[in-house]
């Protein structure tokens, strides 16, 4: 599948911002199975300094300063991208989860997709008991990897309720996890949480999920969000495989990478500061849209 995707951010200041620095994150890093061209960011109006780096995980940050008086800001980024390869299902050679977890232990990569990174708690995803006492079922040691991760995909898609506006960025996983309602930031976190209390390296994936409209009605443009997923990493062989607990599957060719890190804050869309003003309002609008459908 081939995709052309926008994402479109205007924030409005109550009163003249001085000084303003983000960071956004929002051009798809590397990752198997997915290509990228035709990036372009457009920031109106322009800041002085755009400075784009790699950053420390899967993510590719761009850094913005703004110097002059704004009261407003439109953000926009555009891309082309194709997804390969076919659906990924458990086989019955699968290693066990005890398997895999002793696999990343003993690995010795440290480069930014490296397990050892997302074996352990983050600011964002503490390794909660009532997490584990909760999961424990699905991740015994003696479990096939990929057969139980989607068990607890399916197993939060079908206990927890997705609720937009119940929750926000900062909303602890507790907090979600014991009102058993929230978003797919939130659901990430949770089965993030779950799979590293049973000694598994799982990462929080920031990216894009290809909506379809009810049957008849067009394809709404605008319409679509960022989507929150996690990866897993399976053990040498069969390596990270994306389950998206919002929906209770494994990731497919409808699901875009972005970026990858231990949770939320590593791969959010836009963080910063600004310097004045007296509040902000923010409005996103995002489109994916496949090739056939010629949408720039």
């Amino acid at each position: 599948m081939i995709y052309h995707v926008r994402h479109r951010t205007m924030i409005h200041y109550a009163a003249p911002v001085r000084l303003a620095r983000f960071n956004l994150r929002l051009k798809p890093a590397p990752w198997p199975g997915q290509w990228t061209s035709d990036y372009a960011l457009e920031v109106d109006p322009a800041p002085t300094m755009v400075e784009s780096r790699p950053g420390g995980w899967p993510v590719h940050v761009a850094r913005l300063v703004i110097e002059s008086p704004i009261r407003q800001l439109a953000i926009e980024s555009r891309f082309r991208a194709g997804v390969q390869g076919g659906a990924i299902e458990p086989q019955a050679d699968d290693p066990t989860i005890g398997a895999v977890a002793q696999a990343a232990l003993a690995d010795r990569d440290m480069g930014p997709a490296a397990p050892a990174h997302y074996l352990y708690a983050s600011a964002r995803t503490p390794l909660l008991a009532q997490v584990g006492a909760w999961s424990g079922a699905e991740l015994a040691p003696d479990r096939p990897v990929i057969a139980a991760g989607l068990d607890l995909a399916r197993r939060i898609r079908a206990e927890f309720a997705y609720q937009p506006g119940v929750t926000d960025a900062g909303t602890p996983v507790a907090d979600a996890f014991a009102a058993r309602h929230g978003v797919c930031q939130d659901f990430a976190h949770m089965m993030v949480v779950a799979l590293r209390l049973a000694g598994l390296p799982a990462a929080y994936v920031s990216g894009y999920l290809r909506t379809l409209p009810p049957p008849g009605m067009p394809r709404l443009v605008g319409a679509d969000a960022m989507h929150a997923w996690v990866m897993l990493w399976c053990g040498p062989t069969r390596g990270w495989i994306g389950f998206d607990p919002t929906n209770g599957c494994i990731t497919g060719d409808g699901h875009l990478f972005v970026a990858m890190g231990r949770d939320y804050a590593d791969v959010a869309p836009m963080d910063g500061l600004f310097v004045g003003g007296a509040g902000q309002s923010l409005s996103v609008m995002v489109d994916v849209a496949p090739e056939e459908e010629n949408v720039a």
